[in-house]
């Protein structure tokens, strides 16, 4: 089960082997968090393109279309790259994709706090080189890299913060709403009304940004918080079915099977065989 979650480290070597063949853009199915030590690194995200000069954090959500060349190589050359799957880590992107959103990426000093950075990245590798890794050490380590990392790319938003577009600007609103009320059975009609704005322009505006309908996000983000309960507590399939807005057990099995293939109590017992 480790393709769940991978971390490897760019050296000066890969770098270069990156930089001759470029990948064309293309659509990860995982998340993904690169910690830039030494070295730049040119992104291209959804038709933007930028470079980070390290030290640097950048996060890229699954779905996205995605490029990175690397530049300024030398012997010193050093990134980490840290991939998860959504079960390895359930309602993540969720979390991270309103502070992220705007800014895929962000520079910082070289100071304690990348210090820190640096070494949850160190913890991670060395657990997943033993030759049993115990992935329940690597979510916690995993989960307080992201904690950290986000709340300086908040500060970094904060002091750096310019003009918002009014897509984005109601589609960050649309996910703060959904946040608060994504465990009501309420549908599409309710997060319009709460924008101010008709069903068809909230799809529109869901469909140009993350190419998803606001259904799908909401269908997302309530099957994201199930895998959370289901893997961290042992509360019954029927009550967490009816906890994030799902009126019976059949209708949340049905909706859990469409969207991964298995149901709700395979996905308990796969990730209790992994974390055990």
């Amino acid at each position: 089960m480790e393709e769940l979650f991978r971390i490897f480290q760019v050296d000066a070597k890969r770098a270069a082997e990156i930089k001759t063949t470029p990948d064309e853009p293309h659509i990860h199915d995982f998340d993904e968090m690169i910690i830039g030590v030494h070295g730049t690194l040119e992104h291209f995200i959804d038709f933007d393109n930028h470079t980070l000069n390290s030290p640097f954090i950048s996060f890229i959500a699954r779905g996205k279309f995605h490029r990175v060349v690397p530049h300024n190589l030398d012997d010193n050359y050093h990134l980490w790259a840290i991939r998860f799957m959504e079960d390895f880590l359930p309602g993540a992107s969720f979390e991270l994709t309103p502070t992220y959103h705007l800014s895929s990426g962000f520079e910082l000093p070289r100071d304690l706090f990348f210090k820190r950075i640096v070494n949850t990245c160190e913890m991670l590798h060395f657990e997943m080189e033993q030759p049993t890794p115990n992935f329940a050490v690597v979510r916690d380590l995993l989960k307080a890299l992201l904690t950290m990392s986000t709340a300086e790319q908040q500060k970094h938003a904060a002091r750096h913060r310019g003009d918002i577009n009014s897509q984005n600007s109601t589609y960050i609103a649309f996910l703060q709403i959904l946040e608060e009320n994504f465990r009501r059975d309420v549908g599409v009609d309710f997060y319009a009304e709460k924008l101010f704005m008709s069903t068809r322009n909230l799809n529109l505006i869901c469909q140009s940004i993350i190419r998803k309908s606001v259904s799908e996000i909401i269908e997302d983000r309530k099957i994201a918080e199930s895998k959370k309960l289901l893997t961290g507590t042992d509360k019954p399939i029927s009550e967490i079915g009816y906890e994030i807005g799902y009126n019976d057990k059949s209708c949340f099995t049905n909706a859990f099977k469409k969207k991964n293939g298995i149901t709700p109590s395979v996905f308990r017992k796969n990730m209790q065989k992994l974390l055990s």
